[in-house]
């Protein structure tokens, strides 16, 4: 990758993905895209990771871990008042990667960007609920890019969408809140869709009980987003107590041969989210192509992002005949989605 490609992508993070989120990482993004020396810093990472996530995961990681150095006073996650930006703020985080640049290299090439943004199962939720309600049967789950496995949780959590109602497992203690905007409201059903079985698939697996892993996601989640990490630890410590099964590898290769150990009598769901764009195309049209083929055989139903647009869909086989839905936008990190097209 070029140093101008990579520059590229810095700038189109800070304006697209940072700007009303973490003017932390706006601000250091701006500055990277023009810096030569963290420009080739960023070479070292393996391809086809979102490389701004993978570096400020790293040098966040490593502050986390407990490495003393100035560039900490400027994180809302390591300080109680931080440090407002001045002109220091590029130098202390430039220093800090030329002192631990062997660390920073090692966990670009041997980390995966797995963020297990829990809130997104506030759009899972119900469209799993209209799933249910279309297949009339409990649901198999395969989540690709599962990273923990926490959205694999999505039924023991309750919901709120700007309103006092609940939804979902109301004595849930991980309450997610969202947004809906634009269309018409989601029809809630008042039951939560029985699932059958879960399974979850990714080339690296997040082991919630090492802590290098617990930490490392916890990393990725931005400095400014306290109520993301809150999230993410009750979410954690709700899955200790429903652990599901995660399978280490090739979600596309191992698809065909986990949906032949699934229940017969269940309505095939397959999901991921933010996961499809790490996909060369030629793994996305052998994706498609599988479950077109395991949709010849049985009910299923493939929920998806970021394979030829950012919009979510949702691609089903019911008896044999094909059906394609596009469910409409959604914010990555799930404070909001959209009905437009619903």
């Amino acid at each position: 990758m070029t140093n101008q490609n990579l520059s590229t992508r810095f700038k189109n993070f800070a304006m697209k993905e940072c700007k009303g989120s973490s003017d932390l990482y706006e601000f250091l993004s701006l500055k990277i895209s023009e810096d030569t020396d963290i420009i080739e810093l960023c070479k070292e990472a393996r391809p086809g990771q979102p490389i701004s996530n993978l570096l400020f995961g790293a040098v966040h990681f490593l502050l986390l871990k407990g490495i003393d150095h100035q560039l900490k006073e400027y994180y809302p996650s390591l300080t109680e008042v931080p440090r407002q930006f001045d002109g220091e703020i590029f130098t202390h985080f430039k220093e800090f990667c030329t002192e631990f640049r062997e660390e920073i290299i090692t966990l670009l090439k041997t980390r995966l960007v797995q963020t297990n943004e829990v809130r997104r199962c506030a759009y899972l939720f119900p469209i799993f609920s209209f799933i249910h309600n279309k297949a009339k049967k409990p649901l198999s789950l395969i989540e690709i890019g599962t990273s923990a496995g926490l959205q694999l949780n999505w039924d023991k959590y309750s919901y709120s969408y700007g309103t006092d109602e609940h939804y979902g497992n109301k004595n849930s203690t991980v309450h997610i809140t969202s947004q809906i905007i634009g269309g018409t409201d989601l029809s809630f059903y008042p039951t939560i869709p029985p699932v059958a079985s879960r399974v979850g698939i990714d080339l690296h697996v997040s082991d919630l009980t090492n802590d290098e892993d617990y930490l490392w996601l916890k990393s990725l989640i931005w400095p400014e987003h306290r109520d993301r990490r809150v999230l993410f630890e009750k979410a954690a410590s709700c899955f200790m107590k429903n652990q599901v099964e995660l399978v280490e590898g090739d979600g596309v290769a191992l698809l065909e041969k986990i949906v032949d150990t699934l229940p017969k009598d269940t309505a095939i769901c397959i999901f991921h989210t933010h996961v499809a764009n790490q996909m060369p195309d030629v793994t996305k049209v052998d994706l498609l192509s599988k479950v077109k083929k395991v949709g010849s055989k049985r009910d299923v139903f493939h929920l998806y992002n970021n394979i030829w647009d950012s919009k979510l869909h949702l691609d089903y086989y019911l008896d044999g005949v094909e059906y394609h839905q596009t469910i409409g936008d959604t914010d990555g990190h799930g404070r909001w989605f959209d009905l437009v097209s619903w």
